[in-house]
């Protein structure tokens, strides 16, 4: 299974298995169905007229979201679309961050190339050819694309109950941290259920008490990083 390392902003190294060729294509067909479904009803919708007789510069507008549907969803679904959530993948920044916008335009720009003009075939290739598994656009954007689901049992999820009323935070002050802060701990929590990585669970242990200058209460860093999360989440909910 072909992975890749990122080193985060928090400076924290997080590992993530790549998504393959196969997975690509299908979440690219899926996306592919969505589109065609849409332009589909939108002739319907004007050869019955609703819209008019004689007004087909209407049609321009309503074409849009066709035509910009991979950059909009990407850009308002963290890096996915339809057909990438169905197949469990998503688009990241090779450098840690998030993407920006710019790195989804980059990305749906080169769609013409690395897709329509070559027929898939130059994606394929490249994708194939490539240590992480990235087409032309992703070079050239700093992106590829990983799995989002970890190998755990559902026993082993993020899933974290809501806490009761009375439910005092050992850690008070992780409420200082942001939403990112939050999204790299569930990553790093997944990271080490799945490959057991305790010395990534130590490191982002001492990063946390570092950056909010307080001591851990858990003899397992996990358990630490399992009550910082908790903490956070009934903190955030009572703002």
């Amino acid at each position: 299974m072909a992975t890749i390392i990122i080193h985060t902003t928090q400076n924290i190294e997080l590992e993530y298995d790549l998504a393959g060729v196969g997975e690509r294509l299908v979440a690219g067909i899926l996306d592919l169905l969505i589109i065609a479904g849409y332009c589909i009803i939108m002739n319907i919708i004007f050869s019955a007229g609703l819209l008019g007789h004689g007004n087909a510069w209407i049609m321009i507008p309503l074409y849009l979201p066709a035509v910009f549907y991979s950059l909009l969803s990407e850009t308002f679904m963290n890096g996915q679309s339809v057909g990438k959530r169905v197949m469990g993948i998503k688009v990241i920044s090779i450098n840690g961050n998030q993407p920006h916008f710019s790195q989804y335009l980059i990305r749906w720009l080169f769609r013409f190339i690395d897709l329509w003009i070559s027929g898939f075939v130059l994606a394929v290739i490249v994708i194939a050819a490539t240590e992480k598994h990235q087409r032309l656009g992703d070079i050239i954007a700093g992106t590829t694309l990983v799995k989002t689901r970890p190998r755990t049992t559902i026993q082993q999820t993020l899933y974290m109950p809501v806490a009761a009323i009375s439910y005092e935070a050992v850690y008070p002050e992780v409420i200082n941290l942001n939403d990112s802060d939050i999204q790299v701990l569930k990553e790093v929590i997944i990271n080490v259920q799945r490959g057991g990585n305790i010395m990534l669970a130590w490191q982002t242990k001492e990063k946390i008490e570092d950056v909010l200058h307080i001591k851990s209460r858990h003899d397992e860093p996990l358990n630490f990083l399992y009550a910082v999360l908790t903490d956070y989440n009934h903190l955030a909910a009572k703002l």
